[in-house]
């Protein structure tokens, strides 16, 4: 299939999920998600209509995006990868959304950089819903006092909540809890879902999937 054939695939699959779940298919958007991707693998994605990217690494994206967006208007760029608090100032500038605020030091960060820079970005707190020591995110005991800090206090819209369940287990109960953690501190995004359980994840009540390999081919 050509990477075309592969988008709407995704889509198609999508939509399918959506209505099983008693949803309508554009409640859920799709995030191709492009890191290792060169700007030329992208493009073809943008001509079939596609918008919204994510990335892993500021530096990566720094080095393709900008072109890509002075080609096409309406581009929306996600960082879905850790952020490190000495490039808070590279993403705050050429991301519009941020799904990876995982520490009260990048949230502090991300909200000095956006009053610098005067840019409104909307923000996700990524969940470690499996508490898995070698992984990034907020405990979904934390969930609540963290998002208050980063609402109240440092003034970011919190858009929604991000976690990548551990590879090993079974996604659905990760996605419930994150569901569960969302409705209890009235966030209404849920980014979660890849390649391999995103018709899961909308069944969960994804708002938006985060979708590689399966538009892009493997790495």
């Amino acid at each position: 299939m050509s990477v075309e054939q592969r988008l709407g695939d995704v889509q198609g699959r999508m939509a399918k999920a959506a209505r099983e779940a008693n949803r309508k298919p554009e409640s859920v958007s799709l995030v191709a998600v492009s890191k290792t991707f060169e700007a030329g693998d992208i493009r073809p994605v943008i001509a079939a209509g596609q918008r919204v990217f994510g990335e892993n690494r500021v530096q990566e994206a720094q080095g393709k995006w900008p072109v890509l967006q002075a080609e096409t208007a309406g581009i929306e760029l996600h960082l879905i990868g850790p952020l490190q608090s000495n490039k808070a100032a590279e993403a705050v500038a050429i991301f519009d959304v941020i799904e990876t605020v995982d520490r009260e030091k990048i949230a502090r960060a991300v909200a000095e950089e956006c009053k610098r820079q005067n840019r409104t970005l909307r923000f996700y707190v990524q969940v470690n819903t499996g508490l898995e020591p070698q992984k990034a995110g907020i405990a979904p005991d934390d969930v609540a006092t963290f998002v208050r800090l980063c609402r109240d206090e440092l003034g970011l819209n919190i858009e929604g909540l991000m976690c990548i369940p551990p590879v090993d287990e079974n996604p659905g109960p990760h996605f419930a809890l994150l569901a569960k953690l969302a409705e209890e501190n009235d966030v209404a995004g849920l980014s979660m879902g890849m390649s391999g359980d995103f018709e899961t994840a909308v069944g969960f009540g994804a708002t938006s999937v985060r979708v590689g390999s399966a538009i892009f081919g493997s790495r």
